[in-house]
């Protein structure tokens, strides 16, 4: 079997060392399209691979119907939104995720846009600590489990709220559970947002949820740029000047939320999986998940059930 490692945003040498090891291994072929700069290079690389592995770039029904052997796509991260997931299950196409192996990478970031933040920036004037500060957690999956086990560290005291995590399952984790959005928000000093960008979440992240914020309060998205009302929050900033919005994800709206000097900030690129180790683990898990389907047909990761 052919396997195709086509990645806009090529991964590290050691990742791709790891991951031509695990398919050669198993007796596949590893083909790479590193830093493509046109779609079509993509759409010709793909017809006779049966296997994919991809990170943020663009799987639509273009590249599935030029794909004609394709029989299996594995985003190496946790989120998929990249990937027409009805095109993929028309065309018979498995397509798969990598959950957890960015989980670390992510959850330091939070706390690295955290620090920045409550030091106002660093630009040299008094800021607050951490310590003893109300973080809340929106969505109690493997990034925000580790939100938590750092933020215990930084004596934090965490709150969270998953609709579909159960509530003992947080509480066994030594974190708060609360009942709703809105009570995390009302509870919490920070919130740190992790949901996916379904139809059910985007543009969820409104006026009035982030309204119940108190006082100083900091909104973190490393998520998702899409679950955020970027007109009300707009609207909010420009009225409640305490508030401040930290993000791995640059707004559409960027222009305009750079007015708030010393409110906002946002990556210039998204950085929540960009270390090494994750990198590797994400780009390994996704060929021994590729190796798992082709020996056993075991699709345990897959999205498009």
């Amino acid at each position: 079997m052919k396997v195709l490692v086509a990645t806009e945003k090529p991964f590290a040498k050691v990742a791709i060392d790891g991951i031509r090891s695990e398919v050669e291994a198993a007796g596949h072929q590893l083909a790479l399209l590193e830093k493509y700069t046109e779609k079509a290079q993509l759409l010709d690389a793909v017809k006779n691979a049966d296997a994919l592995i991809i990170r943020s770039d663009k799987i639509d029904a273009e590249v599935l119907d030029a794909a004609k052997q394709l029989q299996i796509v594995v985003r190496a991260g946790a989120g998929y939104d990249n990937v027409d997931l009805a095109a993929a299950t028309a065309h018979k196409v498995v397509v798969e995720n990598t959950p957890g192996q960015n989980a670390n990478a992510v959850a330091e970031l939070v706390f690295g846009l955290l620090v920045f933040a409550v030091r106002n920036f660093y630009n040299g004037k008094s800021g607050t600590e951490l310590l003893g500060k109300k973080l809340g957690i929106l969505a109690f999956g493997n990034v925000g489990r580790n939100v938590a086990r750092i933020a215990k560290g930084f004596g934090m005291d965490v709150y969270a709220f998953d609709a579909y995590c159960p509530k003992e399952a947080i509480e066994a984790a030594g974190v708060h559970a609360v009942d709703s959005q809105d009570a995390l928000f009302e509870v919490s000093d920070i919130v740190s947002l992790h949901i996916p960008a379904t139809a059910e979440t985007k543009e969820s992240i409104n006026y009035a949820l982030v309204n119940k914020l108190p006082k100083g309060g900091i909104l973190v998205n490393t998520a998702r740029k899409e679950v955020i009302n970027e007109p009300e929050l707009l609207k909010l900033m420009a009225e409640r000047t305490d508030l401040k919005y930290v993000a791995d994800i640059k707004p559409d709206a960027d222009a305009e939320f750079a007015q708030f000097e010393g409110r906002y900030f946002a990556t210039p690129k998204k950085m929540g999986a960009q270390t090494t180790e994750a990198n590797t683990n994400a780009g390994i898990a996704a060929a021994k998940q590729i190796n798992a389907y082709f020996a056993e047909g075991c699709t345990k990761f897959q999205v498009n059930k």
